[in-house]
């Protein structure tokens, strides 16, 4: 599990990004899958988040995840739902002490937010996708409708795909430049002609600067590099792999 610097700082906030490493899921899911949408045993994933929540300290606490569709869309979570009640949503904002919100990734990035002074987290999945369309922005409105301020929230992005694993086609870089010319700065030339490499952890640390932030971290880990710690949805396309496991990225405000 990795931490932020910033986010194990806060107050009463506890929080994980988790690699693959442990679990009980078999090969291709070999593991800690947390994802139910993968066609991985349904006990395996559920006993896989069960041994996340024990190594979150956060053993008994609720967890809610969302049924992410690469949305801007946020919600706030009041009480717990069920993984089959779980709404559409790629953001997630409690106050509620002992609720835990958590992402799932296998390439997008995850992004976790807290204002411990007012009680306030999120989390959001951050894909090229959401990140253009406003998750972030979203997350962290729905964030101050709960009480938080923006210059107390602490931001993290967690592991995803790296730069040197992440190969675009030229209709890709067009939409970003045409979005902002800026944008040119996070590609490099890819060794195929036409193509691009992307730094989608660069764009999601660049919309979360323009955010007025208290402070905005990344772990720089490149889950599709990165084989043996992280699950990758492209490394699995590339391999022919018929699916693949589910990264879960965590945070918890705790009781008073």
């Amino acid at each position: 599990m990795y931490t932020a610097s910033n986010l194990a700082q806060a107050s009463r906030v506890r929080h994980g990004f988790f690699s693959r490493r442990g679990g009980v899921s078999d090969v291709p899911f070999e593991g800690l899958n947390c994802g139910y949408g993968s066609d991985d045993d349904h006990d395996c994933v559920t006993e896989n988040r069960r041994l996340a929540m024990l190594r979150l300290d956060a053993s008994g606490c609720p967890l809610v995840t969302a049924y992410q569709v690469h949305s801007a869309d946020a919600v706030i979570v009041d009480e717990p739902w069920s993984p089959a009640d779980a709404p559409k949503a790629d953001a997630m904002v409690t106050s509620r002490p002992g609720q835990v919100l958590g992402i799932l990734t296998a390439d997008c990035a995850p992004v976790l937010f807290a204002d411990g002074q007012a009680g306030v987290i999120g989390a959001a999945h951050a894909g090229w996708r959401g990140a253009k369309s406003g998750v972030l922005e979203n997350c962290i409105q729905s964030m101050v409708t709960a009480g938080a301020s923006p210059g107390r929230i602490s931001a993290a992005v967690g592991p995803c795909i790296g730069q040197v694993s992440y190969e675009v086609g030229p209709e890709f870089k067009a939409e970003f430049i045409k979005e902002e010319a800026g944008n040119d700065r996070f590609f490099l030339p890819s060794p195929r002609e036409g193509h691009a490499l992307f730094d989608l952890g660069g764009y999601v640390m660049h919309r979360l600067d323009r955010l007025g932030l208290a402070s905005c971290e990344l772990l720089g880990r490149d889950t599709c590099g990165e084989a043996e710690e992280f699950f990758s949805y492209r490394r699995g396309t590339l391999a022919g792999a018929p699916d693949y496991g589910r990264l879960l990225s965590a945070i918890v405000i705790e009781e008073t």
